[in-house]
C-alpha cells in the first residue's frame, strides 16, 4: 500500500511540476485560427483584462456558460476587456455551428486536437470550460475566475 501512496505521490509531483501556467506567468503568445480562417495571436490581446475560455461544442457545462459568457462581454467590451475563447473540438463544424448558437461575438479561436492541443497542454487545461484571467499588463491573475473577480480586474 505504501507503494503505491509513493508512485501516486510521484506521479502528481511530477505532473504539478510540470504545470504549465501559475499565477503570475504572463499570457503565452501563440497563433491560433480563428472562426473566419484569420490567424490571431494571443499577444494581441495585451493591454486589455483578457479572459481565455477554453471550451468545446460537445461540453454541456461549456455551454451553459456561453449563455452567461456572452452577455457579460457585451456589458464589458467597451471598458478594456476581452475574452478569447479557445475550442478544443476536433469537428470544426459542430465548433461553427456552437458559435453562432450561443451567439459569441468574443474572438473564437480553434485547437482541434482536444486535451492533447498545446495550447491547452501549455496552460494545463485538464476539464472544461477552463478559464484564465489576465490582468492589462498580462499577468495571470486568476483560474477560473467567478465574476466578481473579473470585474474587479475590469475596473482597475
Amino acid at each position: 500500500m505504501k507503494k503505491i501512496i509513493l508512485v501516486v505521490s510521484v506521479i502528481i509531483s511530477f505532473s504539478t511540476a510540470n504545470a504549465q501556467i501559475k499565477i503570475g506567468d504572463n499570457l503565452p503568445d501563440f497563433e491560433l485560427k480563428n472562426n473566419k480562417e484569420a490567424t490571431v495571436s494571443l499577444a494581441s490581446a495585451k493591454g486589455k483584462t483578457v479572459l481565455i475560455d477554453f471550451w468545446a461544442s460537445w461540453c454541456a457545462p461549456c455551454r451553459m456558460a456561453n449563455k452567461k459568457l456572452a452577455p457579460f462581454y457585451n456589458q464589458y467590451k467597451t471598458e478594456n476587456f476581452e475574452i478569447i475563447g479557445i475550442s478544443l473540438d476536433t469537428d470544426q463544424a459542430k465548433w461553427i455551428s456552437a458559435i453562432q448558437k450561443d451567439k459569441l461575438e468574443y474572438e473564437q479561436l480553434i485547437d482541434p486536437k482536444g486535451f492533447d492541443a498545446p495550447s491547452a497542454l501549455v496552460f494545463g487545461v485538464e476539464q472544461l470550460p477552463s478559464a484564465y484571467l489576465f490582468d492589462a499588463a498580462g499577468k495571470l491573475v486568476a483560474v477560473n475566475p467567478t465574476e466578481e473577480q473579473i470585474l474587479v480586474q475590469i475596473k482597475k
